[in-house]
C-alpha cells in the first residue's frame, strides 16, 4: 500500500474519511455515512435516558441496538412520563440525551407532549422514535399526524424516526435493503451523533466504526455484483415481458367468453325465476277466487294488479343484482396482467371506473287488461230457470200435500207450492250465476297472467341485452386500453433490458473500483 494512502487512512480513524472513501460510503452506504458524520460531531458521552414502555418491542429493539458498533449506552426503560425528571435528576451521571419511543398505532398524548417540553427546558438532547411500524399498515399517517402536534407545540425541529426492530431480525440474513428499511441503522446513527465524544476520547472507537461500515459498504458492493453477473433482474424483466405478449389482447377474448357464458346464465336463472313467481301468484289467485264473497268479484282485478307490480318491483330487484353480478365477474376475468407488483394496473376488478353501466330504463309494471267483460247469460242459465222452479215446485207440492186433506184448504195450497217453486228457482239460478262468475273470473286471471308472463319474459330479455350491449362495450374499451398499456409496458420493458446490458460491463467495472478503493483502506481501518 502507498504511504499516501496509509497516512490518510490514519486521518480517517480520527478526524474523517479520505474524499474518495467518502463517496463510495455515500454512495452504496448512506446510514452508514450518517454514522461516520455523527462520529465527527462534537457530542457528550454518556447514557440515553430510554422512555418506553417496558414491554417485548422495547427489548427487541435494545437487543438489535447493542449489535451496533458504537456500543450506545441505554438506561432501563423509564415507563413514568411523569416522574422522569426527578429519575434523571436523581442519577450520579445525567443522561447525555433522551429516547422517546412511540407507539406507531396511536397519536403523541398530552403527557408526552408535557414530557417534551420539560426536557428541553432542562437542555437534555431529545430523539424521537416510532417504534414497530412492521404491524401498523399506516403508521405514516400517524407520523404526521404527531409531526404536525410537535410543530403547533413549538417542537418543529424535531424529527420522528421510524423503526422496526423486528424487520432487522429479519435482515440479519444478509438483506441490508431489509436493514435500511427497519430504521435501526438511522436510529443507531442520531444516537451516536447525540453522544459522541470529544476528540481526544474516542480514536479506537471511531475506527472500529470506520471498520465495520467499510466491511458493510463492501457487502453491498459484492450483492450488487453477484446480481449484475447473474442478471436477475433482466431475467425478470424478460419473463414479465413474455407474460405481457401472451395477452396482447388485453384479456378480450377471456372476458367476452365469461360474458357470453354469464348471460346465459343470468337469462335462463331469470326466466325460470319469472316463470315460477307467476305460477305462485296464479294459484295464490286461485284460491282467493275461491274464497271472495260475491260482491268482491268485481274489485278483484284491482287486487291481481297491485300483486303484478310487487311481484315485478321483486322481479326489478332481482334483474339489477345479476346484472351487477354479470359486471363485477367481466371485471374479474378481464383483470390486467401486472407480473410488476409495483406497476399499478390501469383498471382494477371491483373498482369505481369512469365507464360504469348507464342506468337500466326501468318500465312501468305490466298491466293485467282490462277488467272481465259481464259474462252474458246462455242457454244453461235459462234451463237452470225451468229446472230450479220444476223442483220448486215439487218440492212445494210436497210440503203442502197434508193441506189437501183438509177440502176447505186444498185451493190455498195451490199459491203457497207457486211461491215455493219460484223461490226454489231463484237460489238455483243464484248459485249457478256465482259458480259461473267465479269461473269467469277464474279464466280472465288466467289469461290475464299469461300476458303478464310475457311481458315479464320479455322486460328480463330487454334488460339482459342492454346489459350485454353496455358490458361488451366496457370490455373493448378496458381491453384496448390495457392493450395500449401492455404495449407501452413491453417498450418500457425491452428498452430496460437493452439499457441494461449496455450498462452491465460499464456498472461492474465501476463495483469493482469502488471495492478496490475500499480494499485499500480496510486494513488499516481494521
Amino acid at each position: 500500500m502507498p504511504d499516501s494512502d496509509r497516512t490518510a487512512v490514519g486521518a480517517s480513524a480520527d478526524p474523517g474519511v479520505p474524499p474518495e472513501l467518502d463517496a463510495v460510503v455515500a454512495r452504496w452506504n448512506p446510514q452508514g455515512m450518517a454514522l461516520l458524520t455523527a462520529l465527527r460531531a462534537p457530542g457528550s458521552a454518556g447514557q440515553v435516558a430510554l422512555v418506553a414502555p417496558d414491554d417485548a418491542n422495547t427489548t427487541l429493539l435494545r437487543t438489535e441496538l447493542a449489535r451496533f458498533e458504537p456500543r450506545i449506552a441505554l438506561t432501563e426503560p423509564l415507563t413514568d412520563v411523569v416522574g422522569v425528571e426527578t429519575t434523571l435528576s436523581a442519577a450520579p451521571t445525567p443522561p447525555a440525551a433522551a429516547l422517546i419511543l412511540l407507539d406507531a398505532g396511536s397519536a403523541l398524548g398530552a403527557d408526552a407532549l408535557a414530557l417534551i417540553g420539560r426536557l428541553r427546558a432542562a437542555g437534555t438532547t431529545i430523539l424521537l422514535a416510532m417504534n414497530g411500524i412492521h404491524a401498523y399498515a399506516d403508521w405514516r399517517r400517524v407520523r404526521e399526524h404527531d409531526l404536525a402536534l410537535l410543530a403547533a407545540h413549538g417542537f418543529g425541529d424535531l424529527d420522528i424516526l421510524p423503526v422496526s426492530a423486528r424487520l432487522a431480525v429479519a435482515a440479519r440474513t444478509g438483506d441490508t435493503a431489509l436493514l435500511d428499511r427497519s430504521g435501526l441503522s438511522a436510529l443507531h446513527a442520531a444516537l451516536t451523533a447525540a453522544t459522541a465524544a470529544a476528540e481526544g476520547d474516542g480514536r479506537d472507537r471511531r475506527a472500529a466504526v470506520l471498520s465495520r461500515v467499510l466491511t458493510d459498504t463492501r457487502r453491498r458492493i459484492t450483492e450488487q455484483i453477484e446480481a449484475l453477473r447473474s442478471d436477475a433482474e433482466t431475467a425478470r424483466w424478460r419473463a414479465e415481458r413474455a407474460t405481457l405478449l401472451a395477452a396482447r389482447d388485453g384479456g378480450r377474448a377471456s372476458a367476452t367468453a365469461a360474458l357470453r357464458g354469464q348471460l346465459h346464465l343470468a337469462r335462463v336463472d331469470l326466466m325460470t325465476e319469472t316463470g315460477a313467481r307467476v305460477r305462485t301468484l296464479h294459484a295464490t289467485a286461485r284460491a282467493e277466487v275461491d274464497r271472495l264473497a260475491r260482491g268482491e268479484l268485481t274489485g278483484y282485478p284491482r287486487r291481481l294488479q297491485q300483486s303484478v307490480t310487487d311481484l315485478t318491483a321483486g322481479l326489478d330487484q332481482d334483474i339489477d343484482r345479476r346484472i351487477a353480478e354479470l359486471a363485477h365477474g367481466v371485471d374479474a376475468v378481464g383483470a390486467p396482467v401486472a407480473p410488476d407488483a409495483s406497476r399499478a394496473p390501469a383498471f382494477a376488478p371491483g373498482a369505481h371506473r369512469a365507464a360504469e353501466l348507464p342506468p337500466r330504463r326501468v318500465d312501468p309494471a305490466p298491466r293485467v287488461g282490462p277488467d272481465p267483460e259481464p259474462r252474458q247469460a246462455g242457454v244453461e242459465d235459462h234451463l237452470m230457470v225451468a229446472l230450479g222452479a220444476s223442483a220448486g215446485a215439487g218440492l212445494g207440492r210436497l210440503l203442502v200435500s197434508p193441506l189437501s186433506l183438509v177440502p176447505a184448504l186444498d185451493v190455498a195450497s195451490i199459491p203457497v207450492t207457486l211461491a215455493l217453486g219460484a223461490l226454489a228457482a231463484w237460489w238455483v239460478v243464484r248459485a249457478r250465476r256465482q259458480v259461473a262468475d267465479r269461473a269467469h273470473l277464474r279464466q280472465w286471471v288466467a289469461d290475464a297472467l299469461v300476458n303478464v308472463k310475457a311481458q315479464l319474459e320479455q322486460r328480463v330479455a330487454t334488460a339482459l341485452v342492454a346489459a350485454e350491449t353496455a358490458l361488451a362495450e366496457r370490455v373493448m374499451r378496458e381491453s384496448a386500453q390495457r392493450i395500449v398499456d401492455n404495449d407501452r409496458r413491453v417498450a418500457e420493458l425491452e428498452a430496460r433490458i437493452r439499457r441494461a446490458s449496455a450498462e452491465r460491463p460499464g456498472q461492474l467495472a465501476a463495483c469493482e473500483r469502488d471495492i478496490a478503493v475500499l480494499d485499500r483502506h480496510l486494513p488499516v481501518a481494521g
